[in-house]
């Protein structure tokens, strides 16, 4: 069953809404204005003994499997670059792509919610409030807050890789997946297969405990708005508002300007073409919300409609479904730093330029799961210091920028395959007269 279908994305949506209109209800007849609010006794017990431990039990189990998923799916995904030197040429060139278009969708997002500040339409005070829901948490992050520099890039190569685990450092966790794979990718491949299969196991085991998590997710997200509005009322729901509206700019930004540019200048393919013959499949993209549950339709449209070599194509989109999400670069830049300002810390250019550079690791790791890079969100929020727990204010809206972004990521997965294709193409006619890169599809046609 995919994941597309294993998570109860209507109950949700109904449960946010339930819980947002339940709570600004009461917040609105029970409630005193502050500052700060006066919360009756009565709502103020449901709050700390029922809506808000089942919230916190939900993101314990959502923030549970991902330190070994991220390390398990990264190791995996760089032993897949290995092979012989036309697959190591092209493995490296198509990584390097995913690396370069990657960050600039983090840097759109980045720079559209640094222009648009949609936490800032929460007012000081309601800000102070929001602090205080998590005030314990939020206190022990500020506390630990160092500044970016060159301990920064030291702290990168960690010398216990089980305690970088244990603090959940997602830098020190990532350069010790990408060492791991790497090695392993060097090793003879009867050694290093029974460590593949077990990293593969790992990431199966991680996957099922983020399903599990999204199954009880309907009741969750709506004790999680609940207790948020209920005690802020409605005017967190207008910054939410401008947060979707964010988001939604930055992906049309980067899918009908970014993308585009590239199909045109590396890819020799007009864009009008390009999206005409692959709309079927930005279709299938959005209504699964799965890359995984699109590959087929890729493929197929890879070959038949965009020209692409069939052992282009068979490379390049396994690899691209599962570490090319340009798309969830750029949510997880835009919500790392709306929270921020929701919360009221602010990130120099340094620490962006750290969330940055998360963004686009941890996006090669997300899970097959709709929803699955919200836990990440959850540790790059830790890594600079804003509260875990905060990534509950976007959770029920998650469904309708997740469909969105799963688009962006697909259609950024098809113009790897133009743009590998047209540039093997080239190598096929000066240095591989056997044409080992060639395919029944054809090279893709110049401008």
């Amino acid at each position: 069953m995919s994941a597309a279908h294993t998570v109860p994305h209507t109950r949700i949506l109904i449960a946010l809404i339930g819980g947002a209109a339940v709570g600004c209800g009461l917040n609105y007849a029970f409630v005193a204005p502050g500052p700060p609010p006066v919360v009756p006794g009565w709502l103020r017990w449901a709050i700390g003994n029922v809506t808000k431990p089942v919230g916190d039990v939900f993101l314990n189990l959502l923030f549970m499997p991902i330190i070994p998923l991220v390390f398990a799916s990264l190791a995996v995904g760089v032993t897949r670059l290995g092979g012989g030197q036309n697959v190591g040429r092209v493995g490296l060139k198509t990584l390097a792509y995913f690396l370069v278009t990657t960050a600039c969708a983090a840097a759109v997002g980045l720079t559209l919610v640094n222009v648009i500040r949609p936490g800032d339409q929460i007012p000081p005070e309601k800000k102070q409030e929001l602090l205080g829901q998590y005030e314990k948490e939020a206190g022990e992050k500020l506390e630990k807050k160092d500044a970016f520099g060159v301990n920064t890039f030291v702290n990168v190569v960690p010398r216990n890789p089980l305690e970088a685990f244990a603090k959940k450092d997602m830098l020190a966790v990532i350069f010790s997946a990408l060492v791991v794979g790497i090695a392993l990718a060097r090793l003879d491949p009867a050694r290093a297969k029974p460590m593949i299969d077990l990293l593969e196991v790992v990431n199966d085991v991680a996957d099922f405990v983020l399903r599990l998590a999204m199954s009880i997710a309907p009741y969750a997200v709506f004790c999680l708005i609940f207790t948020t509005t209920a005690a802020l009322g409605y005017k967190v729901l207008i910054a939410l508002g401008a947060f979707i509206f964010t988001v939604l700019g930055g992906l049309a930004l980067h899918l009908f300007v970014t993308l585009p540019l590239i199909l045109r200048f590396l890819g020799g393919m007009s864009p009008l073409e390009f999206f005409a013959r692959a709309r079927g499949t930005m279709v299938t993209a959005f209504s699964t919300s799965s890359s995984s549950a699109t590959l087929p339709t890729a493929m197929k449209c890879a070959e038949e409609e965009l020209g692409v070599p069939p052992n282009v194509s068979r490379f390049v989109l396994p690899l691209s479904a599962s570490m090319n999400h340009n798309g969830t670069a750029l949510f997880e830049s835009v919500t790392v730093l709306f929270l921020a300002q929701a919360f009221g810390v602010e990130l120099g250019l340094g620490e962006q330029l750290q969330v940055l550079v998360l963004c686009i690791l941890t996006a090669t790791g997300v899970a097959g799961v709709p929803g699955g890079s919200l836990p990440l969100i959850g540790l790059i929020l830790v890594q600079v210091h804003v509260p875990a727990g905060a990534i509950a204010l976007v959770l029920g809206v998650d469904r309708i920028l997740d469909m969105c972004r799963t688009m962006v990521n697909v259609t950024a997965d098809l113009t790897t395959a133009v743009f590998v294709a047209r540039s093997e193409s080239k190598l096929t006619a000066e240095e591989n007269p056997h044409g080992e890169w060639g395919g029944t599809g054809g090279p893709v046609p110049s401008p």
